[in-house]
């Protein structure tokens, strides 16, 4: 896989009452990443938002958050594919790969047809592979920086601008590297038969 050529990109929700603080856990060496010891959560309590956003190597888009409300595929195609997917694919030309994950939004027949009418080709992707999605780090990364601010934010619009503010100062040097390292997480997946991975 060319990375170079591929824009990565997930939503991800954040919340004022943030989990992004770590919690220890004591547990046997060499155990960490066994299916036993993980937990996958997909809810989130308190206010929040959601936010979209791409990252490919030399580059990101901005980082969308959208407003309130569910994510259907109209709304994926006006505020994602027609604003930020096409400019990345007018810029790069034919070499231009997408990525997203099969989550219902990005599978819609609207969706479908739009990126075929933008000749723009789609990864083939799980929809349930976080080892692997480099984007997920950055969601981290990101979660991680918001947690360690001095003020943390309050109210949604300071989440707002505090997303926006980080995303922005990222280096884009951790997010090459993130890409990077895709081919090494790949080769760990499958040794470990899919489970989860120490990266």
């Amino acid at each position: 896989m060319n990375g170079g050529r591929v824009l990565f990109t997930d939503e991800s929700r954040f919340s004022l009452s943030s989990d992004s603080h770590r919690i220890l856990i004591w547990r046997e060496r060499g155990i960490r990443n066994h299916p036993s010891n993980i937990i996958e959560r997909d809810r989130y309590g308190g206010r929040s938002v959601l936010v979209w956003g791409g990252i490919m190597l030399g580059s990101r888009t901005d980082l969308h958050i959208f407003d309130a409300g569910s994510v259907n595929g109209t709304r994926y195609c006006n505020e994602i594919l027609l604003p930020y997917v096409r400019l990345f694919r007018g810029a790069m030309g034919l070499q231009f790969l997408f990525m997203d994950d099969n989550a219902p939004c990005h599978r819609t027949v609207a969706a479908e047809q739009l990126l075929e009418s933008e000749d723009i080709e789609r990864m083939d992707w799980s929809a349930r592979s976080p080892d692997l999605n480099p984007i997920e780090h950055v969601w981290y990364f990101l979660g991680r920086r918001l947690a360690a601010r001095t003020l943390p934010p309050v109210t949604i619009r300071e989440l707002r601008l505090a997303l926006q503010d980080e995303w922005a100062t990222m280096p884009q040097q951790l997010i090459d590297t993130l890409i990077l390292s895709m081919g090494r997480r790949c080769e760990t997946c499958l040794a470990v038969r899919g489970d989860h991975i120490p990266y």
